[in-house]
């Protein structure tokens, strides 16, 4: 705590002493300490005390007598420290004396006497002495004399100026003596305005509403936490910044806010209303936001409903046609052929690449000396993305990659496709036809139950349900996590490399360096893009690759694999070593026997909360 050496108040922060110091002996002027008289002089006041509360002096028998004590105020600069100071004027003896002592202004005296005769006030080197009648509270017309015996008469006028101009300016002065006489002598009743954050009083809403603000700027200043609320001390209302709180007790001050520690009625619902409006605003500006966010993320997952697979084709010919690269018959008899192939529901294996598994067998056993092993999946064909899904549509092409090796062996043959590679809009359906067996409640909710006619990406999920409801038994395994420096993933190679090695040639030494397995490839996703795992290299200094399969590679690339002379350049963008796998996370999904039904079933009602196996 903090006190005033001015008038002893305790205070319980510098800010408010600052302010304390401004609004109560700088700003505020000499107040009646009986009455809400303000705004007077020093010996005014004296004269309004001894007016108008003469009789709360006097001795009784039944009460003491009252100590007339009011704040000492700053004193003018014009009076020096060493003015004599001196109690209120005690018309019954000494007995008051010393209570009034503690409250007299600087530079103010009064003679002491059994009548009030006089009122002297000190101002530097002169003395203005107030005479008053016997009588209190009347003013006895005699002039302001000085102590050097001199009258103090108004400026410009003289002891030899004629007794007509004296008499016309006593008249003058007179009249508003009279009034301010008649308001020295009857208290005023003022409505007080008590400040909401200290223990002040003021009588004008102006001043207390800059007063207020001295607060808000020290506690804005003092608690500047980004996270702090401001409650108004009017209402119960908060606010987020020390700003729209100052607005907010301005708008209670303007409006007239009344004395006291409540808030009317009217007030309150204005603020309540104020802050309404501002949530409101707010919470309209945040589902602004998010729906923008939302039909971006629509966009780009093709789920903003401008068209699927055959809408794009048909665009793109268009585009062909108008840029003169096709002729108009061309178009139409491209666009039967699309038609047809849409309505059969078979893929029309315009971007299917096949052979590149045996190519690659052939390869590294007359070439690749840096490599000491090496392990190919079944025979793969590869799919590109055409001109109806580019942008959009690996996770597709990846599925007819796994689907192309599943038909060339004997095991898969009974699965649900008939020996045929389905187009992508075939593909479409047998999704939603596994989310209508209850495959995968959640993610079918995420794509509204529908994915034909659309552009919408599909992922790991998505290939397990499609070889589940297929009853193809396939698993999925997340390695959320780098496990290597550099955000590298080298358990993800340790395990492929583990999955084609489990069909090397039981029983043998020495396992022969090029082996081409009967295990189907792996399909592989991570954000924004998916491929076929459909190998791995062991390297003399102990490192493992990849290879890849990618469905934006082109035909023509891929056909370059083809033949006996193929060379280590085209084999370049199948391979990728650690440090060319560096997302956050991937998802793998492989495929490891058939279903039956009882089996399928258990995994469409497990798939409701579907899970992936995580690594590490």
């Amino acid at each position: 705590m903090l006190t005033c050496e001015i008038c002893g108040e305790d205070v319980p922060s510098p800010g408010e002493m600052r302010s304390h110091l401004r609004v109560s002996h700088l700003e505020a002027l000499v107040k009646c300490p009986l009455c809400p008289l303000e705004g007077v002089s020093y010996d005014e006041l004296h004269f309004h005390i001894h007016t108008a509360h003469a009789e709360e002096g006097a001795d009784s028998p039944k009460k003491p007598a009252k100590t007339l004590a009011f704040p000492v105020r700053a004193r003018p600069a014009d009076i020096p420290e060493n003015t004599s100071q001196r109690g209120l004027p005690g018309c019954h003896g000494a007995a008051n004396r010393d209570s009034s002592d503690r409250g007299a202004v600087g530079g103010v005296s009064h003679a002491s006497s059994n009548e009030c005769s006089s009122v002297r006030v000190t101002n530097g080197s002169r003395t203005l002495e107030h005479k008053l009648s016997p009588k209190a509270g009347s003013m006895s017309p005699q002039k302001l004399t000085r102590t050097d015996g001199q009258a103090c008469l108004p400026q410009g006028e003289n002891l030899n100026s004629t007794q007509s101009s004296a008499e016309k300016s006593s008249r003058v002065e007179q009249e508003p003596v009279k009034t301010k006489q008649k308001r020295l002598s009857s208290p005023r009743k003022e409505k007080l305005h008590p400040c909401p954050m200290c223990s002040l009083l003021f009588t004008d809403c102006f001043i207390l509403q800059e007063h207020v603000e001295l607060h808000l700027q020290e506690s804005g200043g003092a608690e500047g936490s980004r996270d702090q609320r401001y409650e108004c001390p009017l209402c119960s209302l908060s606010f987020a910044d020390s700003g729209s709180l100052q607005i907010h007790v301005e708008l209670h001050l303007e409006t007239g806010t009344p004395s006291g520690s409540g808030s009317t009625h009217s007030d309150l619902q204005l603020a309540r209303k104020l802050q309404e409006e501002e949530e409101e605003k707010r919470k309209a500006e945040e589902a602004r936001r998010e729906a923008e966010e939302f039909k971006k993320l629509q966009k780009q997952f093709g789920l903003d409903a401008s068209g699927g697979y055959r809408r794009q084709l048909e665009r793109n010919l268009e585009r062909e046609v108008s840029r003169g690269n096709m002729a108009p018959a061309e178009f139409h008899r491209k666009r039967a052929e699309i038609m047809e192939s849409l309505a059969s529901g078979v893929d029309d294996g315009r971007t299917r690449t096949s052979g590149v598994i045996g190519s690659l067998c052939q390869y590294y056993q007359r070439e690749g000396n840096d490599v000491v092993h090496i392990w190919l999946s079944a025979e793969t064909d590869h799919y590109s993305s055409g001109e109806g899904d580019r942008g959009w549509g690996c996770g597709y092409r990846n599925f007819q990659m796994l689907l192309s090796s599943l038909h060339k062996m004997e095991a898969y043959r009974g699965c649900g496709t008939n020996g045929a590679i389905p187009s992508l809009p075939r593909v479409q359906a047998l999704m939603e036809k596994a989310w209508r067996e209850g495959l995968d409640p959640q993610g079918a909710s995420h794509f509204s139950h529908k994915l034909q006619g659309t552009r919408a990406w599909i992922g790991a999920t998505e290939i397990y349900s499609l070889f589940t409801s297929l009853g193809v038994r396939a698993r999925i395994m997340d390695f959320h996590q780098p496990t290597g420096p550099g955000n590298t993933h080298p358990r993800l190679f340790e395990w492929v490399k583990q999955y084609f090695a489990m069909s090397d040639s039981r029983g043998a030494r020495l396992p022969p360096r090029v082996v081409q397995t009967t295990l189907p490839p792996i399909y592989l996703q991570h954000q924004g893009h998916s491929r076929t795992i459909v190998g791995v290299e062991q390297r003399k200094n102990g490192s493992l690759c990849l290879l890849i399969f990618d469905p934006g590679c082109s035909p023509g690339d891929m056909r370059k694999l083809l033949g006996r002379d193929i060379t280590g350049s085209n084999v370049r963008h199948l391979r990728k070593f650690t440090g060319s796998l560096k997302h956050k996370q991937y998802q793998i999904v492989t495929v490891e026997g058939v279903l039956s039904p009882e089996e399928k079933q258990v995994r469409i009602a497990n798939s409701r909360t579907l899970r992936a196996e995580r690594v590490p």
